[in-house]
């Protein structure tokens, strides 16, 4: 059967007039071209439809006036929009009582303007960057302040979305941090941006916060996990982290039940720091025996083989190894389908990552402020991307039923 057609939204002579001096793109889209002009008449003429509804009666119709208010003119108004600044008749009432709603009162962009200021930002590009990219496509100055104003406006979502509401159980979280340039009385100091990500019952992964500290220990980390503790997380089974000061101690004390596992990379990448160029590809093959090894007991062989062998020249790695070898080798009491999601932090780091290269244009941050909305819209990007679950979740999660299943709520 087929297909009924549907009438067209403009008809073809209306296109044929606006089109019957067309020659060329730039008479369409450009600075004074076709699609500019038709905005603002289309723009004028809806605010004069909106006027004629408040009234209650068409112009130069006084016979079915039903108000003492009437028709007092135009005030003019310039908007920014995807075709450049629109000059605008805005229509008035004598009592002053009307407010179009196509173009509200104060407002000053029209059409996505401010949609295009924030997805730029987003993307790491500098004010400067922003400004001289709207000139050159839309012919359109904008000031600093007017992009910081923008911008400025998604604290208010930062703040709503650092507050909802989390899941109960989180049988992984991650956490890592990032350095930061950050403006403090007059001088750039460094700071990070501790993420936390959970991976929930249904294998989603989702950064569950931001916070920007200089410093960190036990008694920031615990501020940090009685706020999850606030807006719902109730256990979690494992956490997986890069060895940051306070952080066990602190995981240990609010959700005394959940494992440790220190990241498996971040050991290894910190022990290569002794070893010169021309032997690190030896020592890391040797380190790789010890973590990928079938059992905890084999790890243990693995590691006096390798203090064996390395200890006279670098007796700091096996020594390291062994002050935290309880919280290195959690993964070992998990089954192998565990075991490749928490022995390393990648799942967060791989984000950071994505963070970095966004960031690397800002020399500093004025704030804290600054900073913290610009991961959160990186972040929000990101989000778009990530696919719905962790790569086999199905099996891992059939394992943490096996061995958590008293934990996991009845309704899921």
């Amino acid at each position: 059967m087929a297909k009924a057609e549907t009438a067209p939204l403009i008809r073809d002579e209306i296109l044929d007039e606006l089109l019957k001096n067309y020659t060329s793109p730039e008479d369409l889209t450009g600075k004074d071209g076709i699609l500019k002009n038709l905005t603002k008449r289309l723009v004028e003429r809806a605010m004069s439809a909106e006027l004629t509804h408040h009234l209650g009666y068409e112009k130069h119709d006084t016979s079915s006036k039903k108000t003492g208010n009437a028709r007092n003119g135009s005030s003019s108004k310039t908007l920014r929009s995807d075709h450049g600044d629109l000059s605008i008749d805005v229509p008035r009432d004598r009592l002053g009582e009307f407010e179009p709603t196509v173009v509200k009162k104060h407002q000053r962009h029209f059409s996505g303007f401010d949609d295009k200021i924030m997805s730029m930002y987003s993307r790491g590009m500098t004010v400067r960057d922003i400004q001289m990219h709207l000139f050159e496509i839309y012919g359109t100055e904008v000031s600093p302040d007017l992009i910081s104003t923008v911008t400025a406006s998604v604290m208010e979502e930062v703040k709503e979305w650092q507050k909802r509401p989390l899941s109960s159980v989180y049988p992984i979280i991650y956490l890592d941090a990032l350095m930061l340039k950050v403006r403090d009385d007059n001088r750039v100091i460094n700071k990070a941006g501790y993420l936390i990500m959970g991976i929930d019952l249904d294998g989603n992964k989702d950064v569950l916060g931001i916070w920007i500290q200089q410093t960190e220990g036990a008694k920031f980390w615990m501020k940090i996990l009685d706020e999850l503790k606030a807006r719902g997380v109730e256990d979690v089974f494992i956490a997986c982290i890069d060895g940051l000061k306070g952080f066990p101690e602190a995981i240990e004390a609010v959700f005394p039940k959940a494992d440790i596992q220190l990241c498996i990379v971040h050991m290894v990448r910190n022990s290569l720091k002794f070893v010169p160029w021309k032997e690190r590809k030896a020592v890391a093959s040797d380190l790789r025996k010890i973590y990928q090894a079938v059992n905890i007991e084999d790890a243990k062989s693995y590691l006096e083989e390798f203090a064996a062998k390395w200890d006279k020249k670098y007796p700091s790695i096996s020594k390291s190894w062994r002050n935290n070898w309880d919280r290195l080798t959690t993964f070992f009491s998990y089954p192998a389908e565990i075991r490749k999601i928490i022995y390393t932090t990648n799942a967060i780091e791989s984000t950071n990552m994505s963070l970095r290269k966004v960031m690397k244009n800002k020399a500093s941050f004025p704030d804290d402020d600054s900073a913290l909305k610009l991961i959160y819209l990186v972040l929000k990007n990101l989000k778009k991307k990530w696919t719905m679950s962790v790569r086999d979740w199905k099996m891992a999660y059939n394992q943490f039923v096996i061995m958590f299943g008293e934990r996991i709520p009845e309704n899921h």
